[in-house]
C-alpha cells in the first residue's frame, strides 16, 4: 500500500512538472472534482486525490499572487513615468561672451532679463529667447538669483539690482546700489509654491545694468522640490 501510494505521489510530481498552467484561478476546477470522485471511490488513490487538490490550491494562490504583482508593478511604472514627465530645472546665464559687456541701464520702464546662456534646461521651462520660466506642474519650487555688475572706475555709481517676479508682481530683488565699490554683487535664494503655467521673470529696474562674461557673473536658477498636484 505504501509503495503504491509512494508511486503515485511521483507520477503526480513529474507529471505536473512540465504540465503547469499559469491561466488564472479556478482553471482546474474540472480536474479537482473529478479527483475528489476518485477519492470517494478509490480509498487506495485517496493519497494521490488530496495532493493534486493541493497543488490546484496551490497554483490558484499563486495565479492570484502573480496578477496582484503584475497590478502594482504597473501603478509602479505608471507612478516613476508620471514623476519623470514632470522634471523641471532650469540654470541660466546672461551671456557667454569672451569680452565683458553690460545690459542697461535704461529708461522709462523696467526690461525683462533674457538669460541667454543655458547650463541646463530639463523640461524646456525655460525659454532662452523671451526670458519667461513657465511653471510646468504645481508644487514647491526653489529660485536663486545672482546679480552682478561693474561700475567701470572707482567712485562711478554701481547699480547691480534686479526683481524677481511671479506672474508680474514683485517678490523678491537683489540689489547693490553705492558709489564706494567699483564692483559688487548681490543674491536671493527662495522657495515658491508655485502653480502650473504661472510665469516667472527676472526685471531689471530702471537705472540698473547688469555685467557679465563667460565666468557667469549673473545667473538665475530654479528647479522642483517636490510636486503638489
Amino acid at each position: 500500500m505504501r509503495a503504491f501510494l509512494l508511486l503515485c505521489l511521483l507520477e503526480v510530481t513529474f507529471s505536473k512538472t512540465f504540465d503547469y498552467e499559469w491561466g488564472g484561478p479556478g482553471s482546474n476546477t474540472e480536474n479537482a472534482g473529478a479527483n475528489t470522485e476518485v477519492c470517494l471511490t478509490d480509498q487506495t488513490s485517496c493519497g494521490c486525490c488530496l495532493m493534486q487538490q493541493q497543488i490546484h490550491r496551490m497554483k490558484t494562490f499563486f495565479n492570484v499572487s502573480l496578477n496582484e504583482l503584475e497590478k502594482d508593478l504597473m501603478k509602479t511604472k505608471n507612478l516613476l513615468n508620471s514623476v519623470r514627465a514632470s522634471r523641471s530645472a532650469f540654470s541660466v546665464a546672461l551671456t557667454n561672451d569672451n569680452s565683458m559687456t553690460c545690459f542697461g541701464p535704461f529708461r522709462g520702464e523696467d526690461r525683462v532679463i533674457i538669460y541667454k546662456h543655458a547650463f541646463i534646461n530639463l523640461g524646456d521651462g525655460y525659454n532662452v529667447d523671451t526670458g519667461i520660466f513657465t511653471v510646468p506642474r504645481s508644487g514647491v519650487y526653489s529660485l536663486a538669483l545672482t546679480v552682478y555688475s561693474d561700475a567701470g572706475s572707482p567712485g562711478s555709481s554701481l547699480a547691480a539690482c534686479a526683481s524677481l517676479l511671479v506672474n508680474g508682481q514683485v517678490v523678491a530683488g537683489p540689489s547693490e546700489k553705492n558709489t564706494q565699490d567699483q564692483e559688487d554683487s548681490a543674491t536671493i535664494v527662495i522657495a515658491l509654491h508655485l502653480k502650473a503655467g504661472d510665469k516667472v521673470v527676472v526685471n531689471l529696474p530702471i537705472g540698473c545694468f547688469l555685467c557679465d562674461d563667460s565666468s557667469h557673473y549673473n545667473t538665475f536658477t530654479g528647479f522642483l522640490l517636490f510636486a503638489t498636484d
